[in-house]
C-alpha cells in the first residue's frame, strides 16, 4: 500500500460561524485523527464544498449568508456529496429534530470537546 496513502487523513469540515464553538469542534476532530478545514458562514461552504469532498461535515443550522439547513439540502442532493457523513449541531431542538432523517447525528449546543471527539471518532474510517 502506498505509504502516502495511508498517512492521509480523511477531511472534516467544521462549518460553524462562532469562533469558540468552531475552535471546539476543530480541535476534538484533530484529537480524533482528521484533517479539518473551518467555515464561518454559508457563501464560504456552498463555494468550498463545490471543491471538495469531505469525509465528514460538522454543520450548524443558524448560519450567516446561507442557513445550515440549505447547505443540508444542497449536501444531499450533490450526488458527488451524498454520501459524505453529517452531523448537525444547533441549539434549536425543534428544528434539528426536522432535519434529523438527512444527517447521521444530531448534537444539541452546547456541545463539549469529549463529547464531540468521543462520536466523531466512531466515523472515522479504519486502516487495514
Amino acid at each position: 500500500m502506498n505509504k502516502q496513502l495511508s498517512d492521509t487523513k480523511p477531511l472534516a469540515m467544521i462549518i460553524e460561524d462562532n469562533e469558540d464553538q468552531n475552535l471546539v469542534f476543530t480541535m476534538a476532530l484533530i484529537k480524533a485523527g482528521y484533517a479539518t478545514e473551518s467555515i464561518h458562514n454559508g457563501t464560504d461552504a456552498q463555494k468550498r464544498l463545490k471543491e471538495v469532498v469531505p469525509y465528514i461535515v460538522i454543520l450548524d443550522l443558524h448560519m450567516p449568508d446561507v442557513d445550515g439547513n440549505i447547505l443540508l439540502t444542497e449536501i444531499r442532493a450533490d450526488e458527488r456529496l451524498a454520501k459524505v457523513n453529517v452531523i448537525l449541531a444547533t441549539a434549536d431542538a425543534v428544528f434539528a429534530e426536522a432535519l434529523q432523517s438527512q444527517a447521521e447525528l444530531v448534537l444539541l449546543k452546547p456541545i463539549s470537546f469529549s463529547q464531540l471527539t468521543e462520536l466523531v471518532s466512531r466515523f472515522i474510517p479504519r486502516r487495514n
